[in-house]
This record gives C-alpha cells, sequence and structure tokens, in this order.
C-alpha cells in the first residue's frame, strides 16, 4: 500500500482497541469474573483498498518494531513542507490594543 502511493497519495492507519467479542459476551464473562483479553485492531486504507489485522497485547512489541521499520523504508519520498515566510514588517504594523474607557 504504500509502496503505490510513494509519488502521491496518502495512507490512512488507524489502531482501536478491541475484544473482538460482541457486548453481550462480554458482559456475560465480567459477570463471571472471567478477563476480558484485548487485542488491537490495526486498519490500513488508501482510499481503494483496506487492509486490517488484529494484534494480541503479546505480539504487541514484535508488530510495533516491524511496523517501524516498514514507515522508515517508505517515508523517504517525503517532501519537506514548505513554510509561509513571515514578513518583519507585517509584525511590525500590529495594531494597537484598544484602551478602556474612562468615566
Amino acid at each position: 500500500m504504500y509502496e503505490r502511493n510513494t509519488e502521491k497519495g496518502s495512507v490512512w492507519v488507524t489502531f482501536k482497541r478491541s475484544s473482538m467479542k460482541s457486548k453481550a459476551t462480554r458482559n456475560k464473562m465480567a459477570s463471571a469474573g472471567e478477563t476480558v483479553e484485548y487485542t488491537c485492531l490495526v486498519r490500513a486504507t488508501d482510499g481503494k483498498k483496506t487492509i486490517s489485522t488484529s494484534v494480541s497485547a503479546k505480539d504487541q512489541q514484535r508488530f510495533q518494531a516491524s511496523y517501524a521499520t516498514v514507515l522508515k523504508a517508505h517515508m523517504s519520498k517525503l517532501k519537506k513542507r514548505e513554510r509561509k515566510e513571515r514578513k518583519k514588517a507585517a509584525e511590525g504594523e500590529k495594531k494597537p490594543k484598544n484602551k478602556p474607557l474612562s468615566n
């Protein structure tokens, strides 16, 4: 997905905590005293194609390391953001503050 959008385009990635169970099942587990295991739902889209996966707590560090490697490999083509130059003359011509009216 990053390779297709190297020259032009965007990729949106979202991370969401998920139990992968319905709310009714979670409530039954909570009332029975069982702990609910949460996973991380990862979704990525470029506007045309969407991919998703779930990452368990024990695999989280390995996933983050792999994801960081992918990001570093594909972010070399990013352009530096062009900032507008501030003119010093415009800063010197600030409007004076209004003085409060005295009675």
